[in-house]
C-alpha cells in the first residue's frame, strides 16, 4: 500500500491518468479510504456496478472526471474502453495472466494517444511472488508451443496430428 500511494503521488503529480485493478473488493475499499485521504478523485466500478451506472462511470473518467479509476479485475476485464487513462496498476495478480492483459487492454484501444506505462505491485515472499512466479512458467510454456508467425500444430508431420486424434 505504501509502494502503491508513492507511485500514485508521482503519477498523479506528473498529471497521469491511473487505472487501478485488483481482484479483491475489500482490497480496493481500502485503496478508496487512502485516495481519499491523499485527496486524489477517482472512479469506482465493481461486479455489482449496473449496466447504466457503469457506462456513466465510464464516460465521466474518459470526459476527465478523476485522475484514478479503481476497477475490479473481473468487472473491469470486459467491454470498457478507458483510452483517458495512460497508466495501469495491477495491485496483486491473478493466477491467469491473460485476464490480466485484457484488464490492462481497456486503455490499448483505438484512439489511445498516449504512451501507457503497466505496473504490477508483488510483495516478496507472499503467496503473490509464487502466483507471479507462476504466471512466468505458464507464459515461457506457451512460448516454447507457439514462436512468433508459427503454431506447433503447423510443425507436426501427418502422422503426429493424426495421433492427436486416436482413441
Amino acid at each position: 500500500m505504501e509502494l502503491l500511494e508513492e507511485l500514485l503521488e508521482g503519477l498523479v503529480e506528473g498529471g497521469h491518468r491511473v487505472l487501478i485493478f485488483s481482484q479483491f473488493t475489500s482490497m480496493l475499499s481500502l485503496i478508496k479510504k487512502n485516495l481519499e485521504k491523499m485527496n486524489i478523485r477517482y472512479a469506482y466500478l465493481d461486479g455489482s456496478t449496473g449496466v447504466s451506472e457503469r457506462k456513466k462511470i465510464v464516460d465521466d473518467f474518459n470526459n476527465g472526471t478523476g485522475q484514478v479509476f479503481l476497477l475490479s479485475l473481473k468487472a473491469g476485464g470486459v467491454g470498457l474502453n478507458l483510452t483517458s487513462a495512460d497508466t495501469v496498476i495491477h495491485f496483486d495478480p491473478w493466477w491467469n495472466p491473460a485476464v490480466e492483459e485484457q484488464a490492462a487492454d481497456r486503455v490499448y484501444r483505438i484512439g489511445q494517444e498516449n504512451n501507457v506505462q503497466v505496473f504490477r505491485l508483488i510483495t516478496r515472499g507472499t503467496i503473490e511472488e509464487k502466483i507471479d512466479e507462476l504466471q512466468k512458467k505458464k507464459k515461457d510454456l506457451v512460448d516454447s508451443i507457439v514462436s512468433e508467425g508459427e503454431v506447433f500444430i503447423n510443425s507436426l508431420s501427418k502422422e503426429e496430428v493424426m495421433e492427436l486424434f486416436r482413441g
